[in-house]
């Protein structure tokens, strides 16, 4: 049982959490770090008190934050931004995530410059013990938002698919493109030339890549195990000079193969 306070205790209790609660409206959690208290003895403060908890008033009630911002129209950044969540992004209830590899800091650092424009907020990048890179937004009403446009903690078993406001326009078919190769995209060296693979497990959404990149004139395999190629050396070409993907491990590796002299 909590010890009972003396009447100088109470009313310097009772001051302390009418300032910072009440009056600065500080949440449970900034007033545990200005008092240096848990945030269990906060709340029980002030439930003995009978102060009344009022979240809904609280800066960043439920993560939704002033800083971030809905995107009013639609942009080739944030087809781009769409691509690379249907890559490797990851919404839950609570962030936007892209996870990316242990040499990927740069391009980390571009997917953070690229939520930042479209959502606002401040982005952030952390690094696991292996070295990943993991770029998160926090904010409910950027993952509400995305979630009502199609995107889905779960994409395989949904089976997700592109937006279809993305076939309105080459340039966001193309920013789209992108932002897929980026993270789920490949490019390899074959014998007698090269070869662009993109790979998910979801069909609608391998199929609407093939058609985009059919539409932009590239010549695109039939779906195979999860994956749609372009093989043609002067489509591959094309593909880096037009799309432009911004993962500098594709650029490093086209240029590699590109130089070969079987593929000139």
């Amino acid at each position: 049982m909590a010890r009972r306070w003396t009447g100088v205790e109470e009313r310097m209790y009772r001051r302390q959490l009418r300032l910072l609660y009440v009056r600065e409206n500080k949440t449970i959690a900034e007033v545990a770090h200005v008092l240096n208290l848990a945030e269990a003895s906060v709340f029980g403060r002030l439930k003995r008190l009978e102060i009344p908890t009022c979240r809904p008033r609280k800066k960043n009630f439920n993560n939704q934050r002033s800083d971030v911002h809905i995107p009013a129209r639609r942009s080739k950044k944030l087809a781009e931004i769409f691509g690379i969540l249907l890559g490797d992004g990851h919404i839950s209830h609570y962030q936007v995530t892209v996870t990316l590899g242990t040499k990927e800091l740069v391009y980390a650092q571009y997917v953070q410059a690229l939520l930042r424009e479209v959502f606002g907020g401040v982005p952030k990048i952390s690094t696991s013990g292996r070295g990943h890179k993991t770029v998160y937004l926090g904010s409910t009403a950027a993952t509400r938002w995305l979630k009502s446009e199609g995107l889905v903690q779960n994409k395989v078993i949904a089976q997700v698919d592109a937006p279809r406001w993305v076939f309105e326009r080459r340039g966001y078919m193309k920013a789209f493109l992108r932002g897929f190769f980026d993270t789920d995209g490949s490019i390899y060296k074959l014998r007698y030339g090269m070869q662009i693979s993109l790979t998910n497990k979801s069909a609608p959404l391998l199929l609407s890549l093939q058609r985009i990149l059919r539409r932009l004139g590239y010549k695109a395999s039939d779906v195979s195990a999860y994956r749609v190629y372009v093989t043609r050396v002067p489509d591959v070409k094309r593909f880096f000079r037009e799309v432009i993907p911004a993962n500098l491990k594709h650029q490093r590796r086209f240029r590699e193969i590109a130089s070969h002299a079987s593929v000139v």
